[in-house]
């Protein structure tokens, strides 16, 4: 166990303690947020260094009466039998954690391969997200959406939030940073007539959202151009230039949004979106940099390279990355996830204690 990173994040909770105790901090909301998320994070930490410090002061005290009174003995051998439990544990909450656990998340999902079966079931997909989230007390808006002709979706970006500070710094990112990659769907489509199955794809990619401290973007680097909104089938609906399409030249990223009714809030929409994924492409930066195997979602919708499989006639949802299966598929579009993502995060942790970096998530 590291002595001296213990102690610099118990200064740090210290520190951060302080600072939440200064009425003048919530004046900036943001910045209050931001701290408070980080004091949540440390929380159980300070916690299990408490409850371990005191056990050991608690067996000290047993061993003098001890000394003294023999009755003891057996109050100070059942102490020190907690001991190691709580060290494990302390340990374990030291080892490095994802610093985006405690933050919202901008969810993509994008239909592939399959036409509109494909778009079909990426609308499938948002729902089971947008119902998870209604489970969990988090709040979900759609940034931005193309619909399909049969009532799917062929590109949807969805915010995903906590209410307040996670508890634990345990954010909404900490839950869904695993579903980034290609889903795959085998069932017989609604626009099959001879009842055969087919197997089609949906892509989704999971990004931290950004807040303005964590991405700097100089508005020299970004063209931004307005056009008129259209709806499925390329029809208009709108009578004003109210869409905005921003292109972020140093990169090439580039961010539409036409859901909202006036131009300053889709400007607003896109920015969420473009920080978001400047976000993420400089900790893929990062994480090359750190290591040959770079940890990154899956950009294309290509079947062979699925993390999931939803099979509708079996009723079975499979992740395979882990090997995980579960024949509640009905209950998992339900939102009913679960038990998918606990399996997601018990090999994430068991991957951290054995010295790898995370669970890969793709």
């Amino acid at each position: 166990m590291s002595t001296d990173r213990l102690s610099g994040l118990l200064d740090e909770y210290a520190e951060l303690e302080k600072r939440l105790a200064d009425p003048a901090i919530h004046a900036d909301q943001s910045t209050a947020r931001r701290v408070g998320r980080r004091f949540a994070e440390l929380a159980p930490l300070h916690k299990a260094a408490g409850e371990l410090e005191q056990a050991r002061a608690d067996l000290d005290a047993a061993r003098e009466l001890a000394g003294e009174d023999p009755s003891f003995a057996a109050e100070a051998d059942a102490i020190a039998a907690t001991l190691p439990a709580l060290e494990e544990r302390l340990a374990e909450l030291l080892i490095p954690r994802d610093p985006h656990d405690a933050k919202d998340v901008i969810l993509e999902i994008k239909a592939g391969e399959g036409g509109e079966e494909s778009a079909l079931f990426a609308g499938d997909l948002l729902r089971m997200f947008q119902r998870y989230a209604e489970r969990r007390g988090w709040a979900t808006e759609v940034i931005e959406a193309q619909d399909s002709d049969l009532g799917g979706v062929k590109d949807v970006s969805l915010a995903i939030k906590t209410k307040g500070v996670p508890d634990g710094g345990n954010g909404v990112w900490s839950r869904l940073k695993w579903e980034g990659g290609v889903h795959r769907v085998q069932r017989v489509p609604v626009t099959e007539s001879q009842g055969r199955i087919h197997t089609s794809a949906a892509g989704v990619l999971v990004l931290p959202e950004a807040e303005e401290v964590d991405v700097s973007i100089d508005p020299n680097d970004l063209r931004i151009d307005v056009f008129r909104s259209s709806g499925p089938g390329g029809q208009s609906v709108n009578t004003t230039d109210s869409a905005v399409r921003i292109t972020h030249l140093p990169t090439g990223i580039v961010v539409s949004c036409q859901n909202e009714k006036s131009q300053l809030q889709n400007r607003e929409q896109a920015m969420r979106i473009l920080r978001a994924r400047l976000l993420a492409a400089a900790q893929e930066e990062a994480d090359a940099a750190a290591s040959d195997a770079r940890r990154s979602q899956v950009r294309t919708v290509d079947r062979s390279e699925r993390i999931r499989t939803y099979n509708f006639p079996q009723n079975r949802i499979t992740d395979h990355r882990i090997g995980y299966t579960a024949y509640n598929l009905d209950l998992v579009l339900a939102g009913d996830m679960d038990g998918v993502l606990d399996a997601l995060a018990e090999a994430d942790r068991q991957a951290r204690l054995a010295g790898d970096t995370e669970l890969k998530r793709s």
